[in-house]
């Protein structure tokens, strides 16, 4: 899941103090499942820049919408019937939702009202931990279901530091050591062998690099 958290409100503010008519246009996948962007906090955003407006006599009209998913084509559509209503579009998607919607619609400017942040795992309510970098290449076989490069604070790919003590990372003792839990879940399937591999550096330029990474499934498309 892609995770964010919203700018500062000022921020906000101070981005679409050109504009008199504003969309906020909420998202109601991954950002709504981390209370970022979705139909509640969509709303709450909403309430408090017409609150800050009257407070400062602006004449600005401060209107709201959340579509299921801001960066699929087929939910964005959704806007074709009122886009012409307004001069800017204050989006809670993330990175991609924003640009999607950019994409979309190019006469008006998107605003970003939050700051992506991660890929990431919903451990609790309200809480939720990094767990992988999208490198494209995945190898959570080898090391048990665990990502060294995302879950290790050195990103180490053959085995641990050594610095670890009771099973903590050494540089944060709050944090479990990745490659603990690595040999933990390795020896529970009797595949410590695979450790017994060198792994060679990641190779970087399958996620960085060359532009835009694509993904195209033919027997997907129409």
């Amino acid at each position: 899941m892609i995770t964010a958290r919203q700018k500062p409100f000022q921020e906000i503010r101070g981005m679409i103090a050109p504009y008199k008519k504003i969309l906020v246009l909420g998202c109601g996948s991954c950002v709504a499942e981390c209370a970022a962007g979705g139909e509640k906090e969509t709303a709450m955003l909403t309430s408090a820049l017409r609150m800050a407006a009257k407070k400062n006599s602006e004449k600005v009209l401060v209107q709201e919408k959340t579509l299921d998913r801001q960066c699929v084509k087929d939910f964005v559509i959704e806007l074709d019937g009122i886009i012409d209503q307004y001069d800017a579009i204050l989006s809670l998607g993330c990175g991609a939702g924003v640009q999607a919607v950019a994409d979309m619609y190019q006469e008006l400017p998107v605003i970003p009202a939050l700051n992506t942040e991660f890929l990431g795992e919903t451990k609790d309510q309200g809480y939720w931990v990094e767990n992988c970098l999208g490198c494209g290449d995945c190898m959570l076989y080898y090391f048990g279901g665990i990502c060294p490069l995302a879950r290790c604070s050195k990103q180490i790919l053959n085995g641990p530091c050594g610095g670890s003590k009771d099973g903590r990372c050494e540089i944060n003792p709050e944090l479990d050591c990745a490659w603990q839990l690595i040999i933990d879940r390795l020896s529970r399937f009797q595949a410590l062998n695979r450790l017994e591999e060198i792994y060679p550096p990641k190779d970087w330029s399958r996620k960085q690099g060359g532009g835009p990474r694509r993904i195209v499934r033919e027997d997907q498309q129409k």
